[in-house]
């Protein structure tokens, strides 16, 4: 045998493991048919450690019988060395020694008992280390730092053991604690990365994955690391990390048992949860705690619960790693109190007052809105004494306008989806919304959807907001019709109540969604022009996917999906959501070409309806569903009446309001005998609506429009529709510039009489108009608005269509009617629009019945032009 200089030469050791391995298998054998009996894989992992530390103990003891004593000594680390030693895991051992001659004499010895380890079947992975080398740290083997943490002597000299112990491994990591908890996140976050950061995969990785064991001790090992920087010793008790209701390690047992139980059933180190392994998994109940099968859906569903908590420990954990501190910050205020609540904001979190207590929902609200308004994190303190007061909360739920206006201020927030992670991850969401606890990692089993129930629903509402953010074109095009939701609070709720209805098995999810979404805005006090939208929306979320299905430009396709979805406003939320829905269902669900074909065939709709407005008209002998829906809200007495009324109605206004004002419309209709004009005004956001129904005469249009630009409101979309019968309901929405009815409670009256007095021709509207001409002057103007107009007379069967873009002036859509008029133009449909100071409106034409000539288009430009630019002075 070959030595180098200076060297002894030593004996070969060897010893006989024969005993020692059929002692293992033995053992094994019991350790797996009591698991499978039990389930218990916690208490398995425990009793292998105890069976190799007897193993290994008694080698030791055969390798060092015949030999002088050496300072050396065995210890267990990492999974071993705080008795989580899985079925197949690796036996993690450092051989340590007290100088280089030490270990020189100890080489055979050592060569001897990891020739044993793998002879009795055991996946060795050994380390030798002198006490001097020990307390060296190598950033590029950060895995033997961290294994130190959490080390037990099995042999050898105990005084060693406890000099390293005490010494050599706590000195080396206060000395280098920056470098191992910062590294320590490093790798935590790239591993996380390379899965997505998400804790949802159709066959997770119980070991590696977000949520899985790894992260679970990752906890451990920053529990550990910060006990040690504030107390300078190590944690006197192996359970460092305790959450406090038990949630941690409740799911530790779990994904204990899981793995041991994949670790049987393949006979290797396979942490791998595969379609297979579910199901089987299930039909065990493996770590639940009714035995018997369950469904796969519902065990996969334990798992995310238990993964979404070990996932949110270990994040936790990261956030409060100390961030490189410049010379200027340190002279900066840290501490930045909440107003009006017990937190504070520390550098991006949200932590909570030392002796806190929580008696209302006020100040968590408050926290939450901040958390999607600026992405603010919770602390762990704060997530902890927010659970805890989860009791006393519960007894004074908010509901009605409280609840909604809380709810709002998380909903439209940029972060919005992380805040109501928070909110479902603590149970505060379901607190308030009872019927989203049924979808709470709900599992769809299929190849297609990557995320449960839940957590689809956060990312359609993160890829609402991130559409403001995004560089995608695709994407671009469709942010430009966020502006254009009138409502996209309620829109932002439809969104969050979509797939409710998936925790019922049975029915279409769709119909299911929209009972429970009812129950919920009952609760919120929403009246019926609050709720039809969002129940809408809800009800025909798969519509816009389905005849995407089918040819996008297939005129019959487009004819069919718009007039089952009717209205503009409610396209365009479609349109949105549906993009937002697809993104969600996976990462490669949402390709260019499916997102190009969505924005073709929303133009395709969108078009259709501007250019078919006027065919589509409501005959009650053809589709008596709506007659009989409302026959149902009026007196038995009125239902003949009510055919009346809508027949020939467009079905734009019949599908653009609920039933109930299309109701109160009717009732309006019927006082016409007593008082021939009829007028509604009611506050729809920041706008007024004016409802003005009567019957149809000459010029009608144009006054009303004059009479609003003589009181100085602003109109920003309007509608003209009449039936059959003659009965004109116009609507027009306007903001009040000058805050005239606001300021002025008792000016709603007079407004209202005006208005009313112009309709029935008992005031000039030339009167009104007068003081309001100095407003018409192009000094007001700040973006010169060119005229264009544009007939066309292909698109309709009826009608002749005119856009007319110009810039908008008070009276300037009285302006346009009167020379409508002064041309015997009849208006079928008016379609008002106002962007910034551009007015664009479409008025649906006939002259005598029938289309404009290109005679009648041609004198009709010519004097709509000059009249426009008279306007402007």
């Amino acid at each position: 045998m070959l030595r180098r200089a200076g060297q002894t030469h030593m004996n070969p050791v060897s010893f006989t493991v024969d005993d020692l391995r059929e002692q293992y298998l033995r053992e094994m054998a019991l350790v797996r048919q009591t698991c499978e009996r039990t389930g218990d894989g916690a208490a398995a992992i425990r009793r292998r450690s105890a069976v190799v530390d007897r193993i290994l103990v008694e080698m030791w003891r055969r390798a060092f019988a015949d030999r002088p004593a050496q300072n050396a000594a065995l210890l267990a680390l990492g999974g071993y060395g705080r008795k989580d030693l899985f079925p197949y895991s690796d036996i993690d051992v450092l051989f340590a020694f007290a100088d280089d001659k030490t270990e020189e004499h100890s080489k055979e010895a050592v060569r001897a008992i990891i020739q044993g380890m793998w002879d009795v079947g055991l996946r060795a992975s050994p380390s030798s280390r002198t006490v001097k080398e020990a307390g060296r740290f190598d950033p590029d083997n950060l895995e033997f730092t961290l294994a130190t943490l959490e080390r037990r002597f099995l042999a050898g000299q105990f005084p060693l053991y406890q000099q390293l112990h005490q010494v050599v491994f706590p000195g080396l990591v206060l000395s280098e604690w920056n470098a191992i908890t910062q590294k320590l996140g490093e790798i935590a976050r790239a591993r996380h990365a390379k899965f997505g950061n998400t804790i949802f995969h159709l066959e997770p990785n119980l070991k590696d994955c977000p949520g899985g064991l790894r992260d679970y001790h990752l906890a451990v090992w920053f529990a550990i690391l910060f006990h040690l920087k504030e107390t300078k010793e190590w944690p006197r008790q192996h359970g460092v990390f305790q959450s406090a209701h038990g949630d941690a390690e409740a799911a530790f047992d779990f994904l204990a048992d899981a793995r041991c139980f994949l670790h049987f059933r393949f006979g290797r180190d396979n942490n791998i949860l595969d379609w297979q392994s579910q199901d089987e998994a299930a039909s065990l109940s493996i770590g639940l705690e009714t035995r018997g099968t369950a469904d796969p859906s519902y065990w996969m569903r334990t798992y995310y619960r238990h993964a979404r908590v070990v996932y949110r420990r270990a994040a936790l954990l990261m956030e409060h790693l100390p961030a490189p501190v410049s010379f200027y910050r340190q002279f900066r205020r840290r501490r930045t109190p909440i107003a009006g609540t017990e937190f504070f904001l520390d550098q991006g979190r949200i932590d909570v007052q030392p002796g806190a207590q929580f008696h209302d929902t006020a100040a968590i609200l408050r926290v939450f809105s901040l958390m999607a308004s600026h992405g603010y994190t919770l602390s762990q303190a704060a997530e902890d004494r927010i659970t805890d007061a989860l009791p006393v909360l519960a007894i004074n739920v908010p509901e009605g306008p409280y609840l909604w206006n809380a709810l709002r201020e998380v909903l439209t927030g940029p972060y919005a989806a992380h805040a109501l992670r928070t909110m479902h991850a603590l149970g505060i969401l379901e607190m308030f919304i009872p019927e989203f606890h049924g979808i709470d990692a709900l599992v769809i089993r299929d190849s297609y959807h990557r995320y449960t129930v839940d957590e689809h629903t956060f990312l359609v509402i993160d890829n609402v907001h991130g559409l403001r953010r995004s560089t995608r074109e695709y994407e671009q095009r469709l942010a430009q019709l966020l502006p254009e939701i009138e409502r996209f609070d309620l829109f932002l709720l439809a969104l969050l109540l979509h797939d409710t209805g998936k925790s019922r098995r049975s029915g279409e999810h769709a119909a299911q969604s929209v009972e429970l979404a009812d129950s919920f805005l009952a609760r919120l006090d929403f009246d019926a022009e609050e709720r039809e939208p969002v129940l809408k929306l809800i009800r025909l979320h798969l519509e816009m996917s389905a005849a995407m299905r089918r040819d996008i430009f297939d005129p019959e396709n487009v004819r069919a999906f718009a007039a089952k979805i009717g209205s503009p406003q409610l396209l365009k939320m479609l349109t949105l959501m549906t993009f937002a829905d697809i993104k969600a269902v996976n990462p490669d669900a949402l390709t260019p070409w499916k997102a190009e074909n969505l924005w073709q065939f929303y133009m395709s709709a969108s078009n259709y309806m501007d250019r078919s407005v006027d065919e589509a008209r409501y005959h009650s002998a053809f589709d008596p569903t709506l007659l009989n829906r409302l026959r149902s809200m009026v007196p038995a007495s009125q239902q003949g009446e009510l055919q009346w009324f809508l027949e020939g109605l467009p079905q734009r206004y019949l599908q653009t309001r609920p039933p109930e004002q299309i109701r109160s419309h009717f009732q309006m209709a019927l006082s016409l005998n007593g008082n021939p004009v009829q007028l509604d005004l009611r506050p729809s956001r920041q706008l007024y609506d004016l409802t003005v129904i009567t019957r149809d005469r000459t010029g009608l249009f144009a006054d009303v429009a004059g009479a609003l630009a003589a009181w100085g409101m602003n109109i920003v979309r309007a509608g003209a529709y009449s039936n059959d019968a003659g009965i004109i309901v116009d609507s027009f929405h306007f903001s009040d510039v000058f805050r005239t009815i606001e300021l002025n409670p008792t000016e709603k009256d007079r407004f209202l009489e005006s208005i009313g007095d112009v309709v029935a021709q008992k005031l000039s509207v030339e009167q009104l108009l007068e003081a309001r001409r100095h407003l018409t002057h192009p000094s007001h103007i700040r973006v010169e608005v060119a005229t264009r107009l544009e007939f066309d007379s292909e698109s309709s069967t009826h009608s002749t269509l005119l856009q007319v873009v110009a810039q908008d002036l008070p009276g300037l859509l009285r302006q346009i009617a009167l020379t409508l008029s002064s041309h015997q133009c009849n208006i079928k449909i008016a379609l008002i629009d106002t962007e910034g100071q551009t007015a664009i409106d479409v008025f649906y034409l006939t002259r005598q019945g029938a289309k404009l000539t290109p005679e009648s288009e041609q004198a009709l430009a010519k004097d709509l032009t000059a009249a426009l630019d008279a306007m402007r002075g």
